[in-house]
């Protein structure tokens, strides 16, 4: 898909399979996750070590299942910053089939920056913004460009 620049892979695993013998619906979510710590450390505001440096914490998400993923099969994590506020980011995430590029599952978080010292949100760092803004062509605080 050609609005997202970032992809992450995912092994699906055994025991991300429940009874119903596709992948469990709390998985989906995990594997945002797992995208979106990627796509933070790619962009290099985030080293992937220094949790306290980590100053993000997730308000809200939601996840819309198009088709279900099993075992075996490989699939790839789109991960996408659609708007930067004052101290919150709205990401979205598309889930996708590595062979077809099908999407399986898609979904949105909204990340609040936050300092755990002083126990709040505050503002995004500048440093994100334009980290951020420069990889996804944004213009400041809102969507990219159509």
């Amino acid at each position: 898909m050609a609005d997202y620049r970032f992809f992450h892979p995912i092994e699906v695993r055994w025991a991300d399979v429940d009874s119903r013998r596709h992948v469990n619906n709390a998985r989906y979510f995990t594997y945002m996750e797992q995208a979106r710590a990627r796509y933070f450390e790619h962009l290099g505001v985030w080293d992937g070590k220094d949790l306290d440096q980590w100053g993000s914490v997730l308000a809200e998400t939601s996840c819309t299942f198009v088709e279900p993923i099993f075992f075996g099969q490989t699939i790839r994590v789109g991960v996408r910053t659609t708007r930067i506020g004052n101290k919150s980011m709205e990401m979205r995430y598309s889930l996708q089939d590595e062979a077809s590029g099908r999407e399986l599952a898609r979904g949105v978080s909204i990340q609040v920056s936050y300092d755990y010292d002083l126990g709040r949100a505050v503002r995004v760092p500048d440093r994100w913004r334009e980290a951020i803004s420069a990889f996804e062509d944004l213009d400041e605080g809102g969507p990219p460009p159509a």
